[in-house]
């Protein structure tokens, strides 16, 4: 049976939810089984169907890519993993989560910051994620939706464009001043396995904004020695990318927060004059560092065939698919790749795995908290009709992606960015 999605306040008596798989990931239960409680939802999310991609590439990981074309947002998820269930159900939850992002029925107030402080308990404003388009001031009116602190369960008001994934047009008044994205979103077997999977993602945002906006030589200085990572796994991804002539570049993006996060390159060793292709990169983040490491991994031959499939519909022409094809690009990052030598050993990064996804969420609630990040908020975006945990978490003081149009350089960004004396 599912469990409920109603969020409760790590700590606090409630139902265990321990790690069951633990493939490359951690589950609370196989793929083979979400794939088998979430596949008769399909129609009714217009999910119309689950398409393999990975015989377009020779690297051999199963990605797949999963379709909604009436989706508010993008029609196209895309999932990976070591087996082909486990990328069906990753990519699955993926647009699982889109559909309920962009159909929230939960009460809204139309109020400004000021109007809403004064009868309701409301959100950092200052920490949360700022757009260029349109200026945040405390009398703009806007959508807000109710929250809760996780931890003690209290209610917290935040603006509702950092939680809905509707992106049709016109959009809600006040609209621009915060960030619109996926950053956040999770869904899960369980809430606590969806909450930690948000925690994660934002936090891995968040080193990889930090670490792009480092120079390059300090950059180097995290550049991973690929010699030393002893997971059986992710050994096996590096050879597959060796047989199939592939370089690779790992860098180690932990920041204070203290959970192991990853940032990677992947590209062909020689570049084909009639079909030239970029490095593609992938990020991971989990307290186990050997899962942040195979996700990174896998997300960039992940974003290899994304582009390649050339289907995913939030990938501008210019920026992604022509740059994809770019011999001077090639160049530019392989040449990198190959002069940059490593400087850390996998073993020296932070490691920690917790027996069951309550440990987990403590314990990135600890590391959070012992750097000054002590506000974090889930929106429970779950259907009773589906009964899918689905959540959004939003992390006050995180970084956003640095490469999201409009994005705004929050505090954390802006003194990595005085440190290069920028």
């Amino acid at each position: 049976m599912w469990t409920s999605s109603v969020v409760e306040p790590v700590g606090t008596p409630g139902p265990v939810a321990p790690k069951s798989y633990r493939l490359g990931t951690h589950r609370l239960i196989p793929p083979e089984e979400t794939l088998r409680r979430v596949r008769p939802l399909m129609r009714e999310m217009g999910i119309t169907r689950i398409a393999q991609l990975t015989g377009l590439d020779w690297i051999g990981l199963p990605v797949v890519a999963v379709c909604r074309p009436n989706a508010r947002s993008l029609s196209v998820s895309q999932g990976k993993g070591m087996e082909l269930a486990a990328a069906q159900a990753s990519g699955l939850m993926e647009a699982v989560e889109s559909y309920h992002a962009e159909h929230i029925d939960l009460p809204l107030r139309r109020a400004s910051y000021d109007e809403l402080r004064m009868s309701h308990p409301v959100v950092e404003v200052n920490g949360l994620p700022r757009l260029s388009v349109n200026a945040f001031h405390p009398a703009m009116r806007l959508l807000w939706i109710e929250g809760r602190a996780l931890g003690d369960g209290s209610p917290l008001w935040l603006p509702f464009e950092l939680v809905h994934t509707d992106f049709t047009l016109p959009l809600p008044e006040g609209s621009g001043a915060f960030l619109m994205s996926s950053n956040g979103l999770a869904s899960g077997n369980h809430p606590l396995e969806a909450i930690s999977h948000g925690l994660c993602e934002v936090v891995e945002r968040d080193a990889t904004t930090l670490w792009h906006v480092r120079s390059e030589a300090s950059q180097g200085q995290t550049r991973l020695e690929p010699g030393t990572v002893d997971d059986p796994l992710c050994l096996q991804v590096l050879e597959r990318f060796e047989r199939a002539g592939m370089e690779v570049a790992i860098w180690e993006t932990t920041t204070d927060v203290g959970l192991a996060s990853f940032f990677c390159l992947l590209a062909e060793r020689s570049l084909e004059p009639l079909r030239p292709r970029a490095p593609t990169s992938g990020a991971g983040c989990h307290p186990a560092r050997e899962v942040a490491l195979l996700r990174a991994l896998t997300e960039a031959a992940q974003v290899r065939l994304t582009i390649i499939s050339g289907a995913r519909d939030d990938m501008g022409v210019t920026r992604c698919y022509e740059a994809f094809r770019d011999p001077a690009v090639w160049r530019h990052q392989v040449e990198r790749m190959r002069r940059e030598p490593p400087a850390r050993h996998f073993q020296d990064v932070p490691t920690f795995a917790g027996r069951s996804f309550e440990e987990d969420v403590a314990w990135e609630l600890e590391r959070l908290a012992a750097v000054g990040l002590r506000q974090v908020v889930v929106v429970d975006l779950s259907r009773p009709e589906f009964c899918v945990p689905v959540v959004r978490v939003v992390v006050p003081g995180l970084e956003a992606l640095h490469d999201a149009p409009g994005y705004v350089p929050g505090r954390r960004a802006r003194e990595k960015l005085k440190e290069r004396g920028r």
